[in-house]
């Protein structure tokens, strides 16, 4: 059940990512932010699949960039919660033609009560939506951090039903006009630096590096990096008469072995046994 507030997308790798896989219209992510063109007569929108979950959680971004009206009459951009039911959505849209914020909860496309007000680019650059199990809420922001509420509704019955079918769209329409675009950025995320994955040392702007680990196996003397050696410990018996005393001495003929003890009267492979006799 993932809660929208698990969506996480500061943009600035330039590829739409897979959580927003029903992107639509030309919507791309260019210069670190999720543009959606605005191109007369034309929908466009940046937009998840219908698997997320708004009861219970919050959902917040920066408006970065608002289109132009030209000559249109009907030119918006939208950050909504989708239901699987046509028509049925809760959020904000902006008027580029009367510059008004609109925070709607809508049935068949349209919200009789919605609440707007005069759009301020400073201090309501961040929309965030939030539910809480009794109200929704509309809230604005100047930076991200402090919050203002614009509307509480007591929540709509879908949105308690609708448990990993919900969409966030991010769309935006003009009639009539030049092209030009909306630009979305920073979804649940004050960070604008970019992500960097790896094991090891490394900063969030550079190429993330790894310090790489060697194990180095074997008995005796080793160091990582070099070949391991191992100084054998083997235990040398010779055959023939003589006392306690005498001293056996073993050359080396080749291979050497490790922790192994020769029999006595047993020929010992790589290793001539000798020994001074009375």
């Amino acid at each position: 059940m993932p809660l929208l507030t698990t969506l996480v997308d500061n943009f600035n790798d330039n590829i739409i990512g897979p959580n927003w896989g029903d992107s639509y219209g030309g919507a791309n992510e260019t210069g670190g932010q999720a543009r959606v063109p605005l191109v007369a007569g034309a929908y466009a929108g940046y937009q998840t699949g219908r698997a997320w979950t708004f009861a219970g959680a919050s959902i917040y971004l920066k408006f970065a960039t608002r289109p132009a009206a030209s000559t249109g009459t009907d030119v918006s951009a939208n950050f909504l919660i989708t239901a699987a039911v046509e028509g049925t959505s809760i959020g904000f849209k902006y008027n580029a033609v009367t510059n008004k914020l609109r925070m709607q909860s809508n049935v068949d496309y349209f919200d009789a009560a919605a609440v707007e007000i005069t759009y301020s680019a400073t201090d309501h650059l961040w929309l965030r939506m939030r539910e809480d199990g009794t109200n929704v809420y509309w809230d604005t922001s100047p930076n991200g951090s402090t919050w203002t509420t614009r509307r509480t509704l007591a929540t709509p019955a879908w949105i308690t039903a609708a448990i990993d079918t919900c969409a966030v769209d991010l769309y935006a329409y003009r009639d009539a006009g030049v092209t030009d675009y909306a630009a979305f950025d920073n979804v649940n995320t004050l960070s604008d630096g970019a992500v960097a994955t790896g094991i090891g040392s490394g900063t969030m702007t550079t190429t993330a590096t790894a310090t790489a680990k060697r194990i180095a196996t074997g008995a005796g003397l080793g160091s990582l990096g070099t070949e391991a050696t191992a100084t054998p410990n083997a235990v040398y018996h010779a055959t023939g008469s003589g006392s306690l005393d005498t001293d056996a001495t073993a050359t080396a003929g080749g291979t050497d072995h490790n922790d192994v003890d020769f029999q006595l009267g047993q020929p010992c492979s790589g290793w001539v046994v000798s020994r001074p006799w009375r």
